[in-house]
């Protein structure tokens, strides 16, 4: 067939013809290359990317918590369920769209907001006072700039101005307040009785039953499905530097480094900040500085904080009369930076101009900085030049190891041999975990993901964090089998004999209810059925109530008596007994009692609710106005 298509496939027109096709052809291709490449985010909301990366540190950061905060009781499976990884994306998307709201409503975190936010962190302080020391030591050890610190912090605080203007603006009235209290607060009278158990209840079972329960109820007795792993493991805690730091070695670092050692001046500073509006007019920018110029032509070193308490709008040091603390350089913007070290000890500058608005700033005292010698930092070099070399050796192996079991996908020996590390294994567990290494989140997760369970392979590298990272690959796999009904059978026979005691119960308290809607007193339907009446007075829903709480949950959930008729219910007890129930009264809350102090906290308790349903409505609202575009094949 071919050799006959060769054969007439000469001349002109067969040549057209087989351009066309192959032009064809390589269009499709094309167009397959492009449509085939899947996006990379898990959701877009309108021009914002979510990437997979960043849902991967979110699931596995909440995930870390979870397992930090549940100890033993924590569920790594609860993460694989699609609601709880739709319910951590629609946080995501959330966020995202208070900040778009934030840009298009043109609402910005100021400076002054983020540097406040950090200096209140009880990390950075010493004697109650910002450090900056401190601060830059916590940074290094972090291996984060103040640029990326800030930035966290100020889109933290993004998220959070719309739902904070929301809170500010809230109002609960008096009204509210008592119209909840006398909710909360309402008494009812009841009486009540426990159904008796029947007896006796058929305690036959034929095979054919007890194999029809079992079959019904065969989840309840399946031995969960189990793995255990072989894994290879780098941890930075058991390497060692290959060759110790010389003494020359430190004196180098200490050269190159000396920066570290040096104490930069500080400058200790006292504040007055008068905003002037992001979107200011002329006249407003005019009145802001008019007033600045008024305020630093009056101050002193003596009034300059009693002016600052008066005059300051920054929240932040307003209190403080106006103190910033020390300072140095890089802290603050860079028109303040400027102003700040221009002036000499004890002057008070003139209006200076920042994003924030202006300020007056007194310069109260100045530390010079100081050098530490080698030798008083030699043992910290020592320690830094081990660890960095340990860092070095780990990162190396790590690397290498993620390379060797990436390129032999189907054994964890070839990376064992080449690296010269040990295989080692775990006993079998199931999701939920198990002990050592078996109970780590990011673990459970790749064991049981489709690439290292289903497909057989090696993991990619996991970060345990603290330069200790692993590789797994699936030992062995015990899929989830249901224990055989022999082993089963008592349990089987309780629960079916519980089942029929209960549907005795219940008929008995329906057939007690029917009597009661027709008119038969309680203390005689109970007495036929030899149960005792217990009587509650003034029940309320929560406190101390003599009272079981199903009684007391059913009961403010039916309706008020009606010219004095009781109102009657069944309840369901939750532990397979069953009550009959009567609501004989109902009186509102007495609000005498109520402190000032409690009412207090009910109104910031009724704010904060009424706020976070404000805001879910906000989200809603730009949830619905926004194109989002979710790719549920990578979450």
């Amino acid at each position: 067939m071919l050799q006959a298509m060769r054969n007439k496939m000469h001349g002109w027109p067969s040549i057209i013809v087989l351009g066309i096709a192959v032009l064809a052809m390589s269009l499709f291709g094309m167009q397959s290359y492009f449509s085939s490449r899947s996006d990379t985010y898990v959701a877009k909301v309108g021009k914002h990317e979510i990437s997979q990366h960043d849902y991967s540190d979110r699931m596995n950061q909440l995930r870390q918590q979870a397992s930090a905060q549940q100890g033993e009781h924590f569920d790594p499976s609860v993460f694989e369920k699609p609601e709880t990884k739709q319910r951590v994306l629609d946080g995501m998307i959330s966020q995202e769209l208070l900040l778009q709201a934030n840009d298009d409503w043109g609402m910005r975190v100021a400076d002054q907001a983020v540097r406040d936010y950090i200096a209140a962190i009880p990390e950075f302080q010493l004697n109650g006072q910002f450090d900056p020391g401190t601060y830059r030591a916590w940074l290094e050890g972090q291996r984060k700039t103040p640029a990326m610190f800030e930035s966290e912090i100020r889109l933290s605080l993004a998220t959070q101005m719309l739902p904070d203007a929301i809170n500010d603006s809230s109002i609960v009235s008096d009204s509210q307040i008592d119209q909840f209290l006398s909710l909360l607060m309402q008494r009812r009278d009841l009486r009540y009785f426990l159904v008796p158990t029947p007896t006796p209840v058929d305690d036959k079972i034929s095979d054919a039953q007890f194999e029809a329960f079992y079959k019904a109820h065969l989840a309840d007795y399946m031995n969960p499905e189990q793995v255990s792993l072989k894994y290879i493991e780098v941890n930075g805690a058991d390497l060692k530097p290959d060759v110790a730091p010389s003494e020359d070695d430190l004196r180098k670092r200490y050269a190159d480094e000396k920066h570290r050692f040096v104490q930069p001046e500080q400058r200790l500073v006292s504040h007055i900040l008068i905003n002037v509006p992001a979107n200011a007019t002329p006249d407003q920018q005019k009145a802001a500085l008019a007033k600045a110029e008024k305020i630093a032509a009056e101050a002193t070193s003596a009034d300059f904080a009693k002016l600052a308490k008066k005059d300051s709008q920054d929240l932040g040091s307003r209190r403080q009369g106006g103190d910033l603390g020390w300072l140095e350089k890089g802290v603050t913007n860079p028109a303040f930076d400027s102003a700040m070290f221009a002036l000499k000890k004890g002057e008070i500058s003139k209006p200076v101009l920042s994003p924030d608005g202006y300020h007056i700033i007194w310069l109260r005292d100045v530390r010079s900085g100081d050098s530490k010698p080698f030798e008083e930092v030699r043992d910290q070099l020592a320690k830094e030049a081990s660890a960095a070399a340990r860092d070095r050796k780990y990162n190396d192996l790590a690397g290498k190891l993620s390379d060797q079991t990436y390129q032999n996908p189907s054994s964890l020996e070839p990376a064992a041999a080449a690296l010269g590390l040990p295989i080692k294994s775990t006993a079998l567990f199931p999701r939920k975990g198990g002990e050592g290494l078996a109970a780590n989140p990011k673990v459970i997760a790749a064991a049981f993901g489709d690439d290292v369970l289903v497909q057989g392979n090696n993991s990619s590298l996991i970060d345990l964090g603290n330069s200790h990272s692993v590789v797994v690959r699936i030992d062995k796999h015990v899929a989830a089998t249901a224990r055989p009904l022999a082993e089963v059978r008592a349990d089987v026979q309780k629960r079916i004999i519980d089942e029929r005691t209960s549907a005795l119960e219940r008929k008995q308290a329906d057939e007690a209810l029917a009597r009661l809607n027709k008119g038969e007193a309680l203390p005689v339907v109970a007495q036929s059925l030899a149960a005792a009446v217990k009587d509650v007075k003034e029940a309320v829903r929560t406190g101390q109530t003599a009272a079981p709480a199903p009684l007391l949950e059913r009961a403010f959930t039916m309706p008020h008596p009606v010219a004095g008729k009781p109102q009657f219910a069944v309840v369901d007890m939750k532990d397979g007994t069953f009550a009959v129930l009567a609501v004989d009264k109902v009186q509102p809350g007495d609000l005498a009692k109520v402190t000032p102090e409690e009412r207090a906290s009910l109104r910031q308790q009724m704010g904060q609710a009424y706020n976070s349903e404000t805001v879910r409505e906000l989200i809603e609202m730009l949830r619905a106005n926004a194109k989002i575009k979710i790719n549920k094949n990578l979450m």
